[in-house]
C-alpha cells in the first residue's frame, strides 16, 4: 500500500497521539489517592457500573482519528482487476482436415457453433478472428460488434495446409495494431531459435486463442512464432481439437463451396492433401509454455465449449493503484457514531 497525499498523514498519527496521552493522565491519575470516610457510599455509587465502560468513547474517537486521517492520505493498493482494453484474438484453423467427422457433424461446424457462443456471451470485450490454412489473414479486426463477428464467422470456408505459426504472427500484430505497448512481430526473426529460457515480457491485457486440429506444414515454426508473442507479453491460449482416432472428412456445401478456387463439394475420407488430422498436442504446449498462456485439448463439441466459455477469465487482467480511502473514511464514521451512541446511553440528555 502507498499513500497518495503522505503529507496528511501526521492527521492519522495525532489520533495514535491523542490515545498515548489519554492513557498518560490515567496512570498519572492513578497515583493520586482519596481517602472515604464512608465505604457504603463508594460501593453505592460504583454499584452495577463497569469501570471500562468510561475509556470505550475516547478510545472510539481516537482509532476513528487514525482511520479519519489515513483515508484523507489517499491511500492506494496494487491489485489485479479486469482491463477496459480486454481484447481476445481467435485464431481459427480452416484446414482441410476440420471437415473430419469425428466430432459432430464435423470439426469445422462444431468449432463454428463454440466460437458463435463464446462471441454472444461475451460483454465488454473486443474479439478479432483470424483465419488460416495455407496463409493466415485477419477476418475481422479487433471489435465488439457481435453481427460482424458472426457473420464472418458463418462465412468460415476451408483450404488446403496449415500455417500455425504465421497464425500467432497475425494475432500479435492485430494486437500490435490496438496496443501501442506491443510491437509488430519481425518478419528478420523467423529462423529457429532455443524457446528454453525465454522470459515472457510482462503480460499485455490482450491474448490469443487458438484453435487448431493438426500440425504446422509450412512457413514459421508455431514455436519459433512463441518466442515474438513471448517477447511482446501476448499470451498463447491453444486448443488441439479433434480425437486420435479420425474419421471420413466431409464439408458441407457452405464450408467448401463450388467455385470458389478452393474445392468444390464435399471430400472423402483418410487424410486431406497429406495433411495431419491429429493436432500436434507438443508443439501446442511449448507455445504454450514459452508465452505464459495456457494448453487445452477437446475431442467433443462440450468439450470446446466447455474450454472456450473459461476463457474469459483468463483475459484482461492487469495490475492497477486502487483508492481505498473510502473505505478508510466509512471505518472513521462509524467509529465516530458509535462513540457519540456510548456516550449518551451512558449520559442521557433528559
Amino acid at each position: 500500500m502507498r499513500l497518495d497525499y503522505p503529507y496528511l498523514l501526521p492527521l492519522a498519527l495525532a489520533g495514535l497521539v491523542l490515545l498515548g496521552l489519554y492513557v498518560w493522565w490515567l496512570r498519572r491519575g492513578r497515583r493520586t489517592t482519596t481517602t472515604f470516610s464512608a465505604i457504603g457510599l463508594v460501593k453505592t455509587a460504583s454499584a452495577g457500573q463497569k469501570p471500562w465502560r468510561r475509556h470505550v468513547p475516547v478510545v472510539l474517537v481516537c482509532v476513528a482519528l487514525v482511520f479519519l486521517g489515513t483515508g484523507a492520505s489517499r491511500p492506494l493498493v496494487s491489485l489485479t482487476v479486469p482491463s477496459d482494453d480486454a481484447t481476445v484474438i481467435l485464431a481459427l484453423d480452416v484446414s482441410g482436415s476440420m471437415c473430419n467427422t469425428d466430432v459432430t457433424p464435423n470439426r469445422l461446424g462444431a468449432a463454428q457453433a463454440a466460437v458463435r457462443a463464446f462471441v454472444e456471451a461475451q460483454k465488454g470485450i473486443s474479439i478479432g478472428l483470424v483465419v488460416f490454412s495455407g496463409s493466415a489473414q485477419l477476418a475481422v479486426a479487433p471489435t465488439r460488434d457481435t453481427a460482424e463477428l458472426l457473420k464472418a464467422v458463418d462465412g468460415l470456408t476451408v483450404g488446403r495446409g496449415t500455417v500455425i505459426g504465421s497464425a500467432i504472427l497475425t494475432a500479435v500484430d492485430a494486437i500490435a495494431a490496438i496496443d501501442p505497448r506491443v510491437a509488430p512481430t519481425d518478419p528478420a526473426s523467423t529462423a529457429d531459435v532455443p524457446v528454453n529460457g525465454v522470459v515472457p515480457a510482462d503480460p499485455v491485457p490482450e491474448i490469443v486463442v487458438l484453435l487448431t486440429d493438426g500440425a504446422n506444414t509450412r512457413g514459421v515454426t508455431p514455436q519459433v512464432a512463441a518466442v515474438q508473442a513471448a517477447e511482446r507479453g501476448v499470451r498463447v491460449y491453444p486448443i488441439g481439437f479433434g480425437t486420435k482416432t479420425p474419421k471420413a472428412s466431409a464439408c458441407s456445401a457452405a464450408q467448401a463451396p463450388a467455385g470458389n478456387g478452393r474445392f468444390g463439394g464435399g471430400f472423402g475420407g483418410g487424410g486431406f492433401g497429406g495433411q495431419a488430422l491429429i493436432a500436434d498436442d507438443e508443439a501446442l504446449k511449448t507455445v504454450a509454455r514459452v508465452t505464459g498462456g495456457e494448453f487445452f485439448t477437446a475431442e467433443t463439441a462440450d468439450q470446446l465449449n466447455s474450454v472456450l466459455s473459461g476463457v474469459k477469465s483468463r483475459v484482461g487482467t492487469v495490475k492497477q493503484d486502487v483508492d481505498i480511502s473510502a473505505g478508510f473514511a466509512v471505518v472513521g464514521s462509524l467509529l465516530l457514531l458509535a462513540g457519540a451512541v456510548f456516550t449518551l446511553r451512558r449520559n442521557p440528555l433528559g
